[in-house]
């Protein structure tokens, strides 16, 4: 609406000016916003600017009359928060491994690895068992977050369990199903 009024007060003033000044070379106009604020108008003037700084000094003048968003540091955090946080980077966790393993297979042939099957279980039998179930743990606890998150976020998407009380408990039982399932999956 306000640009509006802009363009036709522009055109306006245009077509009020004699035809040899409308090819004339012109000073640069800003619009400046009057104070006058009745019924919800804001009344609108043109003032000639001299150079760059001026306009730098208009725009910096309007821009401290803007309003401020609020920081997320005055919101008491919630467990959507975090559990949104972390279900996008256990996405980028198990993604990147599983792309650098696929190119590091695809070269294997050309530099010399041996990551076949046999050669990786042989060599992670080898390990002492307290180092297999940390790396079977920390292996396993992105992919069952995020499983357990996905399913939670489809019964969403289905429109259920979307109160207060019902996504705290669906966020904590996420939460807890995710360390169980992690740990007997470390330790078969």
């Amino acid at each position: 609406m306000l640009a509006q009024r802009m363009m036709q007060q522009s055109a306006r003033r245009l077509a009020a000016q004699p035809a040899a000044g409308l090819f004339a070379a012109r000073t640069p106009y800003a619009i400046i916003a009057s104070q006058a604020t009745s019924n919800q108008r804001r009344c609108i003037e043109t003032a000639k600017l001299s150079s760059a700084e001026a306009t730098d000094a208009i725009l910096a003048k309007q821009r401290l009359n803007r309003p401020v968003a609020p920081h997320l540091g005055i919101y008491r955090p919630q467990i959507t928060w975090y559990l949104s946080m972390f279900n996008r980077l256990t996405g980028i966790a198990m993604s990147g491994p599983f792309y650098l393993f696929g190119l590091a297979y695809l070269a294997a042939p050309l530099t010399g690895w041996h990551l076949e099957s046999a050669t990786l279980a042989a060599s992670f039998a080898a390990w002492p068992a307290a180092a297999q179930v940390a790396t079977k743990f920390i292996a396993a606890l992105p992919f069952t977050f995020h499983s357990f998150n996905g399913l939670r976020h489809l019964v969403w998407d289905a429109g259920s369990m979307i109160n207060n009380k019902q996504v705290w408990v669906t966020g904590w039982s996420v939460v807890g199903l995710t360390f169980v399932s992690s740990l007997a999956l470390a330790l078969y």
